[in-house]
């Protein structure tokens, strides 16, 4: 017992000096750490750590599994963590669909400035997806070379939206950094979710959407599929700020023609604007305020600032959570055009695994987009998965619901989530809890 409580009080002091500063709590309920890493001089980026909490399995017999959130700038310590699958909701409450029942989760504030992550200068924020990935693999360098009892778990990257572009970016660094030897971890593979991997696919694809689910008529398909068609010719001209504005203004098209259908679940409607900016790049305001502002409502804020932040207790005085993400969207504008269907062509003929999941609800990225983009893709084997009949899944043996379809082949998985929107962990928590662990390899 008195060595038991040594090697205790051995491990709180070695968290201590993780980054520049962290913390390990541990309760009869939950186990939990957090800190900081420098990851560019002045760029500091915020990690949470869950150790996986199952009534029969120490965390060791379970997956690692790290969330990125979308925006970018979105929060995956804040929104992901509180709104969809951490082990509380936003009203402090159990949640009973949280991931930590199959998995430990690696929270990450991601690209620098996003929720309680931060920089000082203004030149420190990402401005493309080789920066985002090489800041990644600097905090994953330290994390695990830090917390070596991660370094065997099967360790696996889950997204959500630009989150499922970074994912794949990350991966696939992540991969090359692992065969030369610069990071010890046990990597398995990547999950995207609802994924911005090709916008283009997802921008030409919304009127034809839009259209069968009887929310545009002949006359509003006409007017978006115009709109859409600027984008692809922008791109086409490499001119990707230009077609960022152009998405902008397919957005305002849609909205004007469907009664400001939500983009994030066609069943509902757009959630209020938040207060108009006084900056000159209206369009980008626009789609930083439906894209990224929506993500950090005042609830969540309060709570990320109250109580969070006093249990937390190492966050800077000077940094407010999500006060930067409007900076760290903008940063970015150049790069949301971008492809990244070559990164994941790329992980494929890695051998990593590679999984695609979309909510059947979802418009900015829909499901026909994504089947777009899929087809697509340069893999041998694509042939063959394209020949696997997809199987209904259901939650559980007893349910006669469909709660979605799912097929693979290889090293690569297709999960159809049916009443879902673009937050499948909120819309359908059961049914992302079962594909966390049917892509993972536990039997339910």
């Amino acid at each position: 017992m008195e060595l038991l409580l040594r090697q205790h009080v051995i491990r709180l002091l070695f968290l201590l000096t993780l980054g520049s500063g962290a913390v390990l709590k541990q309760s009869k309920d939950q186990k939990e750490a957090w800190g900081y890493v420098t990851v560019r001089s002045n760029a500091h980026m915020f990690w949470w750590l869950y150790y996986a909490n199952n009534p029969t399995k120490n965390f060791t017999e379970l997956p690692l599994i790290m969330w990125l959130q979308g925006g970018p700038g979105a929060s995956g310590c804040g929104f992901g963590n509180f709104e969809e699958i951490g082990p509380l909701d936003a009203e402090l409450k159990p949640r009973n669909t949280t991931w930590l029942q199959a998995a430990s989760i690696l929270f990450v504030d991601n690209p620098v400035g996003t929720g309680f992550s931060y920089t000082n200068d203004s030149n420190a924020f990402a401005k493309n997806l080789s920066t985002v990935s090489s800041d990644m693999l600097v905090l994953l360098k330290e994390f695990f070379s830090s917390m070596k009892e991660f370094q065997t778990i099967p360790f696996y990257i889950f997204s959500e939206s630009y989150g499922g572009k970074m994912a794949a970016g990350i991966a696939l660094e992540l991969h090359k950094a692992i065969q030369n030897g610069n990071i010890e971890c046990n990597f398995v593979g990547a999950a995207l979710g609802d994924s911005w991997i090709s916008p283009l696919d997802s921008v030409l694809s919304w009127g034809p959407y839009l259209y069968s689910t009887s929310l545009l008529d002949d006359q509003g398909l006409v007017e978006v599929t115009a709109a859409a068609k600027k984008v692809m010719n922008a791109l086409n001209k490499k001119q990707f700020t230009l077609a960022t504005e152009l998405w902008s203004l397919t957005e305002e098209v849609i909205e004007q023609n469907t009664d400001d259908v939500n983009f994030y679940n066609i069943l509902s409607k757009k959630t209020p604007d938040l207060k108009a900016s006084k900056r000159k790049n209206i369009y980008l305001i626009k789609l930083y305020q439906r894209h990224v502002g929506r993500l950090h409502k005042e609830s969540l804020s309060d709570l990320m600032n109250g109580p969070i932040r006093k249990k937390l207790r190492i966050i800077p005085d000077s940094v407010k959570w999500g006060d930067q993400s409007e900076e760290v969207f903008l940063h970015m504008a150049e790069d949301f055009m971008k492809p990244v269907i070559y990164i994941v062509d790329a992980l494929l003929a890695a051998n990593v695994n590679v999984t695609i999941y979309n909510g059947q609800l979802d418009l900015i990225v829909d499901t026909m987009g994504q089947e777009a983009w899929v087809r697509k893709l340069k893999w041998p084997q694509m042939k063959q998965f394209n020949r696997q009949k997809w199987k209904a899944l259901y939650v559980s043996p007893e349910s006669t619901d469909t709660a979605a379809f799912h097929k693979s082949y290889e090293n690569l998985a297709f999960y159809w989530i049916l009443k879902a929107g673009h937050m499948v962990p909120s819309d359908q928590g059961d049914m992302a809890l079962k594909m966390v662990r049917m892509v993972t390899q536990q039997k339910h």
